[in-house]
């Protein structure tokens, strides 16, 4: 017969373990069949294993819980003093080239193209022959004004005489008056005829002359429209070519409505202007990445803001000696479009963004502590900012270790590294 389940079980050591340490009733245990010896020892041995981890678990997690460490010092940083210094005002516009002059060559006198005088592409003079119309109707027109002012000046003479004659013969009564009086009209018609047929010879001299179209400025002339035997009319719509004058070159370039009157209110406060001043340098940039080696000079700004874009035109000329610029060229403007003669100018290190994205910067105030300004920018100038609100001359700007200072805490200032440019001098 099976032993009956005492009311304590033997520990490892001997001592008994009493039942309510385990989670099973003393009914249930009597009803529970006996475990063998060897399984309790194994059980009892898992459960202090587990309980030992459990502890070993917790202090280790107690040794490890973070504690505050020693207050640290200041935050070293280093400064710079700012100072108010001249500054080129620049901006980049987007523009595209213009003829310096255009025109359209068309033909003022019906008739076949029987030449074509010059070689597409080439740069052609002013006065140059660039078709030959046919001229035989024209010479025939031209020699009959010349034949028929002939005919008139040869017809005056003989009123002339009549009339001199019939004024003689007035006097003596020899013939009525009426008579004297016509043939003096006669006179007077025939001499105006003669002024009328110089008119006619002189406008069929000018159509025969333009048989020939020559070119009405200097400049290179484009794609032939016509060849020879084309009919051409005088007035037509299409042009038979076109001639455009690079050199000068144009750069029309746009800049918005609303950076214009930045400008012009920027400009107001340094001083009296209208905007860009008339001559500033202006250079491009080309599509490919390289500078146009030839400044130019702004020639005008437009008065009229376009209407569909909200942009205003400013026009500048540039020399074009061999013809690098060609009309319709996308290019990049820089403009230099006035001086401020206090300007500030900061690392663009030094310069942060808050959470809404505005700049910030961090100065070192009067009792040595950090301070945050929220800072205007005006422009990058090759690795700095220039600043036109926030910051004033004398502030001690922080350059380095601004990530380590927060606002409102003390400051160590120690030596910028070489590296930091000094825009308004080092602190």
């Amino acid at each position: 017969m099976p032993a009956r389940a005492s009311r304590s079980l033997g520990s490892t050591s001997g001592e008994a373990i009493p039942l309510s340490h385990f989670p099973v009733s003393l009914d249930r245990a009597a009803s529970t069949p006996p475990v063998p010896r060897g399984r309790a020892v194994a059980l009892r041995a898992c459960l202090l294993g587990g309980f030992a981890a459990v502890s070993l678990a917790v202090a280790g997690c107690g040794r490890h819980s973070p504690r505050g460490g020693p207050p640290q010092g200041p935050a070293a940083v280093s400064v710079m003093t700012l100072q108010a210094q001249p500054v080129t005002l620049t901006t980049e516009l987007p523009g595209r080239t213009t003829p310096y002059e255009t025109s359209d060559v068309r033909p003022q006198v019906t008739g076949i193209i029987i030449k074509r005088l010059f070689a597409e592409g080439a740069v052609v003079h002013a006065g140059q022959p660039l078709y030959q119309i046919d001229p035989a109707p024209y010479q025939a027109a031209y020699d009959q004004a010349k034949a028929q002012l002939a005919s008139a000046q040869a017809q005056v003479a003989t009123a002339k005489l009549k009339a001199e004659r019939y004024a003689d013969l007035a006097k003596i009564k020899a013939v009525s008056q009426q008579d004297a009086d016509d043939a003096k009209a006669a006179y007077g018609q025939a001499a105006a005829a003669i002024l009328q047929q110089k008119a006619a010879v002189e406008a069929a001299r000018i159509n025969l002359g333009y048989t020939r179209i020559t070119a009405p400025i200097t400049g290179r002339i484009g794609v032939s429209a016509v060849t020879v035997g084309a009919l051409v009319t005088a007035g037509q719509a299409s042009a038979l070519s076109t001639i455009q004058r690079l050199d000068p070159i144009y750069v029309d370039l746009t800049q918005s409505a609303v950076d214009h009157l930045k400008l012009m209110d920027e400009l107001g406060r340094l001083g009296p202007g209208e905007g860009p001043p008339k001559g500033a340098t202006v250079t491009v940039q080309l599509g490919d990445g390289l500078d146009y080696p030839e400044p130019g000079k702004l020639q005008f700004t437009d008065v009229t803001v376009d209407q569909f874009t909200g942009s205003v035109t400013l026009r500048a000329v540039f020399p074009n000696p061999k013809g690098v610029l060609l009309p319709g060229l996308y290019v990049r403007a820089r403009l230099v479009e006035g001086v401020d003669p206090k300007g500030l100018l900061v690392p663009q290190s030094a310069v942060a963004r808050d959470e809404k994205g505005r700049p910030t910067a961090l100065v070192v105030d009067g009792r040595g502590k950090a301070e945050l300004r929220l800072l205007t920018l005006g422009g990058a100038i090759g690795n700095q900012w220039r600043v036109s609100g926030g910051l004033a001359p004398g502030d001690r700007l922080i350059i380095e270790g601004g990530q380590n200072a927060r606002p409102g805490a003390e400051v160590r200032i120690v030596p910028a590294s070489p590296s930091i440019p000094a825009a308004g001098g080092a602190g």
